[in-house]
């Protein structure tokens, strides 16, 4: 649990810090837009691997070698950033910094059956994305308090240090043995079959969505809600809120209904959602945003907790790697068509679009759990 807090502190505030020392080097939200590119590109290549490595090595170790590695490179970032351009380093940190963020993520998510002993992996589950949606809060308040007013160096320093103790704490962790078939495993993909698809397709579009916020919400605060930087805080805050209660309700939840129906209903709920932003204004936009991270996140952890119940552990690493694989690459064909946009569209527009996506999406998917039903 400390680990799982101090990596997310460390991770979210990465990312904060390195937005912003773009932005305050004088390159915009271009330069911003390529450094989030770069790591999609990265994530895009890196999670079959990584979940390849979480299948075939020693999963607390690989964690451990992970935290090691995002200490180091936060550390050496740090120091670049005293003597070289703040772009050109944070564009080569960000690369090398998700991979290691993939492979500590997929590591650690595939180490939850082993921790829990197969049992009450939704309980676990909503645990362990509570304390990461806690890290994402702490992330904002410590990244915001150390960026005002002084070097972005120091800011890289203190968040490497998380990680440096994110790894000493997992040294203490005594899991459960990782059976014999994991290190045998083959193949940078487990065998996938239409229940998979359809639990990859749900992720992905879930992760659009979140991704679409990402891209478009100081879009839609600034230039067509005419809000102020403080109005983009607020939307932050609501949408980190949205998600720890999102985490929190998850157990609740399915012991109502079954997995297939949950992530069909989230998906409806979040299309609708969206398309509401085309016609609903401040402060209501709160609540839009906040229900927005309320679905995202327990659409993943519920989705997360039914891979985990399906895969056997030799494969459970590479078929993390190729679900978040999946989601990324639909991301980047979000983000480049929001791009490719630009200004010549609102965003709320984008947001209503998507949101018709999403319920086209909801017939296809519900066939094939129809189908799944009939068989004997």
């Amino acid at each position: 649990m400390a680990s799982t807090l101090l990596a997310a502190v460390g991770r979210n505030g990465y990312y904060i810090a390195s937005a912003w020392t773009v932005v305050a080097a004088g390159c915009g939200s271009g330069g911003v837009a390529i450094l989030l590119a770069t790591v999609s590109v990265v994530e895009f290549v890196a999670s079959p691997l990584a979940g390849l490595a979480a299948d075939r090595f020693d999963r607390q170790r690989l964690n451990i070698a992970a935290d090691l590695g995002r200490f180091a490179i936060l550390l050496a970032t740090a120091c670049t950033l005293l003597y070289r351009d703040a772009f050109l380093t944070l564009c080569l940190s960000a690369a090398l910094f998700s991979i290691c963020d993939r492979v500590a993520l997929t590591a650690s998510q595939a180490m939850i059956p082993l921790v829990t002993g197969g049992a009450e992996l939704a309980a676990t589950n909503s645990i362990i994305f509570f304390i990461m949606q806690l890290g994402s809060l702490g992330a904002a308040l410590l990244a915001g308090s150390l960026l005002g007013g002084r070097s972005p160096a120091l800011t890289f320093m203190v968040l490497a240090l998380l990680f440096l103790v994110s790894a000493v704490s997992l040294s203490w962790m005594r899991p459960g043995r990782l059976p014999q078939g994991v290190r045998r495993a083959k193949g940078l993909a487990p065998n996938i079959d239409t229940h998979l698809l359809d639990l990859f397709a749900a992720y992905a579009l879930l992760y659009g969505g979140a991704v679409l916020v990402t891209v478009m919400g100081s879009s839609f605060v600034f230039e067509e809600q005419q809000g102020t930087a403080a109005d983009f805080g607020y939307l932050e805050a609501a949408w980190s809120a949205g998600s720890v209660i999102g985490a929190a309700v998850l157990v609740r939840l399915t012991r109502a209904t079954s997995g297939p129906i949950l992530h069909l209903m989230l998906l409806a709920s979040t299309a609708l959602a969206l398309m509401s932003l085309i016609t609903v204004r401040a402060p209501w936009t709160l609540i839009v945003f906040a229900t927005l991270g309320f679905l995202y996140n327990l659409g993943r952890v519920s989705i997360e907790v039914t891979l985990q119940s399906r895969m056997p552990d030799n494969v459970l690493g590479r078929a993390k790697g190729v679900m978040h694989s999946l989601a990324v690459a639909l991301g980047l064909v979000i983000f480049s068509i929001a791009g490719a946009m630009g200004e010549s569209v609102f965003p709320s527009t984008i947001f209503f679009g998507f949101g018709v996506v999403l319920l086209i999406s909801i017939p296809a998917l519900s066939i094939g759990i129809a189908q799944r039903k009939d068989e004997p």
